[in-house]
């Protein structure tokens, strides 16, 4: 058995994130400001660990807690980690990692665990996580799309699907100009038109508290673009930026922005911009083949690498 160990909260801010930074495609749900934005909504701490390996460094994890009655009544969650640096995340430190969280946390009365790996689905990791002594859920694994941002322009450009690639060009042929405005004029617009377009299609989405707590948290990191017709807001998306990755958030547009394919001109925008920024990895944010099948669609028309993960455990 390999040895695993964790220190938790013995890292200052600066040496997590430096080394958050150090791992490609480190998610939103496991960085530092999501956990700040997130924490005070739910009434909820954060914790964060170093994972060791052998006792030398191997990877991160951050988890969030509740708990009251001295955590006889305890909740944990550990979303989309742990995080590996280069050279771990084989299954031997996979399965050691969850032997030493359940070690941590183990199954009880009064306690509820939420554990969702980052680990993509196979009948491998499956049985590496029930070997574990984890009882997994009855419903689908988390299934998202990265964009590998280290290729160049023309790379990028060619792994778009044709009909997407080819509605790149309604939006200037129609007088479309897009650009990065985080002014809270703009965010407040997004957020406004979010919000009624949420409402009458009834689709899931973040709230606006947690979308409001977001943007205060990351800050600088935000980043919001929009697209005009003649002036008129037409369509905005919201990216949140995480080490050397950045995940789409939410998105908006309307009739006429959607028939001058202002959010394919967004997004390939981001792709640019994110890229000249030194970004790696773009998130493009959760896909659902049941109850969204246009929006999946529409994502994997960007030509990215899909992911499912193994699902959620107890």
């Amino acid at each position: 058995m390999v040895e695993c160990s964790i220190d938790w909260n013995n890292l200052s801010l600066a040496e997590w994130q430096d080394r958050f930074g150090r791992i490609r495609r480190a998610n939103l749900l496991q960085s530092y400001d999501y956990a700040r934005a997130i924490c005070p909504l739910n009434r909820q701490k954060a914790r964060w660990g170093l994972i060791k390996i052998k006792g030398v460094e191997a990877g991160l994890v951050q988890i969030l807690e509740a708990g009251v009655l001295k955590n006889l009544i305890h909740g944990v969650i550990l979303d989309c980690g742990p995080l590996w640096f280069d050279g771990y995340g084989t299954p031997a430190h996979s399965k050691a990692f969850f032997t030493e969280f359940s070690r941590r946390f183990p199954r009880r009365f009064g306690r509820r665990r939420r554990i969702i790996p980052a680990a993509g689905d196979s009948p491998e990791n499956r049985a590496l996580f029930v070997d574990a002594g984890y009882e997994r859920q009855n419903f689908p694994g988390y299934q998202t799309i990265w964009i590998d941002l280290t290729q160049d322009e023309e790379e990028l450009r060619s792994a778009l699907k044709a009909q997407w690639r080819n509605k790149l060009n309604k939006g200037p042929k129609a007088g479309l100009k897009t650009g990065w405005n985080n002014s809270p004029e703009v965010f407040s617009s997004l957020l406004r038109n979010y919000s009624s377009d949420r409402a009458k299609k009834g689709y899931a989405g973040p709230s606006l508290p947690l979308l409001r707590a977001l943007a205060q948290s990351f800050g600088d990191k935000v980043m919001i673009g929009h697209a005009t017709l003649d002036n008129r807001l037409v369509a905005a998306i919201l990216i949140l930026c995480h080490g050397t990755s950045a995940t789409y958030q939410i998105g908006w547009s309307s009739d006429e922005g959607r028939n001058v394919a202002a959010h394919n001109a967004l997004l390939w925008q981001a792709v640019l911009e994110l890229k000249k920024n030194g970004f790696r990895d773009f998130d493009l944010g959760g896909i659902n083949g049941e109850s969204a099948k246009h929006v999946k669609k529409f994502k994997q028309g960007m030509g990215g690498q899909e992911l499912t993960l193994v699902g959620c455990y107890r």
